[in-house]
């Protein structure tokens, strides 16, 4: 009997993906040109090459604040996480989430090695502080779990900015619903705009609402 296939949502959900691990290295050349070298793994999303997704709102993404929190929720292995911390100023903290616990031993071990380690803390969803306000979010979510799995966890997250003035930017391929989905993030009372579009995705801009948090 042949073995068992690796579900390929294993990256997105699972605490201890099954597949053997692999590392292996990549680079990613930033707009700016700053070369960032990444060590991935199999289980991980995405880990012979940094997604195109990831890579347009690395591009098109927004100003990141002068100081506050910034939070990569789907963290991966942390090309995300490591670009904020590598950006930000020194009154910016950079969380990065991920439910994949070699995911975020990578994503610790990427931020050591770029010099950002200080600066980055790595989590799991469940060891993200209660009170903990975020004044922005960036994320490239994991369309492909369906939508009622994508709705809860972007309700989760949203539900956290910071009334008032935190903000959000997603990534999402506009052939996998990136436009019903904003229309669904409005319909919910978090204003969204579309931002930018490039190499077939969106960047869509999501602004806290005023009850969020109160």
């Amino acid at each position: 009997m042949p073995s068992p296939q690796p579900d390929p949502a294993d990256h997105y959900f699972s605490s201890d993906p099954s597949v053997p691990s692999a590392p292996r290295s990549i680079e990613l050349i930033l707009p700016e040109g700053r070369l960032i070298r990444l060590t991935t793994d199999r289980g991980t999303f995405s880990p012979e090459r940094v997604d195109d997704g990831t890579r347009a709102l690395l591009v098109e993404g927004p100003a990141l604040p002068d100081a506050g929190t910034v939070v990569d929720v789907g963290c991966g292995y942390g090309p995300i996480a490591v670009t904020l911390a590598l950006r930000s100023g020194p009154e910016v903290s950079v969380v990065a989430v991920d439910v994949n616990e070699r995911a975020r031993d990578l994503c610790r071990a990427n931020a050591e090695a770029n010099g950002v380690g200080d600066k980055v803390r790595v989590l799991a969803p469940d060891e993200v502080p209660a009170d903990l306000a975020i004044d922005q979010l960036w994320s490239n979510p994991p369309i492909r779990i369906g939508k009622p799995a994508l709705h809860e966890l972007l309700t989760t997250w949203l539900g956290r900015l910071r009334p008032g003035t935190g903000t959000a930017a997603l990534v999402v391929q506009k052939h996998l619903g990136a436009d019903s989905l904003a229309r669904w993030l409005g319909d919910q009372g978090w204003s969204t705009e579309r931002t930018a579009s490039r190499a077939g995705y969106r960047i869509l801009q999501v602004q806290a609402r005023p009850e969020d948090r109160s």
